[in-house]
Parts: structure tokens; C-alpha cells; sequence
């Protein structure tokens, strides 16, 4: 690029091309095209899956277990009223199943974080793996 250093008239006009607002956009539009491009050759799109096997039985669904924990501390293993000591030995029961059955817990919202935290580590420390919250529509 050129640049002119003085050596002219005054009211002498400038006859070379601007050329900064030129470079400014091809590199704004540069930047444009880098970020769009790759989020555009990403997408793969599949209109029909794979069908399943001819000879495919889908597993059967695993059993599920409800666990609800009153405001009071009320442990109900589907819907029977058991202490603590009771709750592990039925969580022992369950681990050793094959496959392991789901357990759903449902918790009132009054309940205490210390037995839900409780609960928790029964099942996990026992070798339930499958647990899952459900009713959480209150929090």
C-alpha cells in the first residue's frame, strides 16, 4: 500500500483507492464464513433408521420398585410401611436380581434431606444401580 507523506498542493485531491472499508468487511465477512461453515457441515441427516432384526425381541421391561419417603420420615417400600433395617434387607434382595429393577423413589417435600440422603446411600451401597426420582413436579 501507498502512502502519501505531503509533497502536494493543498486543494489537490487524493487519487488512490481507500482501501481500509474494503479490507474491514472481507475480513468481517471472512469471520462470518468461519463461524457458520462448520456448524453447517455437522449435521447428518437420516431419514430411515436401520429396521431392527428379523428375529428381535425387545427385552422385557425391568421391574420397578416404589420407594416414597413421607414428611415424617416414613420409609414405604411399594407402599408397605418398613423401618430401616427391613429397607436393607430388602434392598440386599433386589441387588442380586438380574437385571437389577428400577427403583423409583418419590419424596414429599417436607421430607428430611438426612433420610433422603440416608435412603440414597442405602441403595447405592448395597449395589442397586437403577434409581431414579420421580413426582419432583413440587420443586
Amino acid at each position: 500500500m501507498a502512502m502519501s507523506v505531503g509533497g502536494g498542493g493543498e486543494g489537490q485531491s487524493y487519487s488512490d483507492i481507500n482501501m481500509t472499508p474494503l479490507i474491514d468487511v472481507m475480513l468481517v465477512l471472512l469471520i462470518i464464513f468461519i463461524i457458520t461453515i462448520p456448524s453447517m457441515t455437522h449435521a447428518v441427516k437420516i431419514d430411515n433408521p436401520l429396521p431392527p432384526p428379523p428375529n428381535f425381541v425387545p427385552p422385557p421391561p425391568p421391574e420397578v420398585i416404589d420407594l416414597t419417603i413421607d414428611f415424617d420420615g416414613t420409609l414405604l417400600w411399594n407402599k408397605t410401611p418398613v423401618d430401616r433395617a427391613t429397607l436393607q434387607g430388602y434392598i440386599g434382595q433386589e441387588s442380586v436380581k438380574s437385571p437389577q429393577p428400577e427403583v423409583h423413589i418419590s419424596v414429599d417435600k417436607f421430607a428430611k434431606y438426612e433420610i433422603v440422603a440416608q435412603t440414597l446411600a442405602d441403595l447405592q451401597h448395597r449395589g442397586l444401580k437403577k434409581i431414579g426420582f420421580v413426582n419432583n413436579d413440587y420443586f
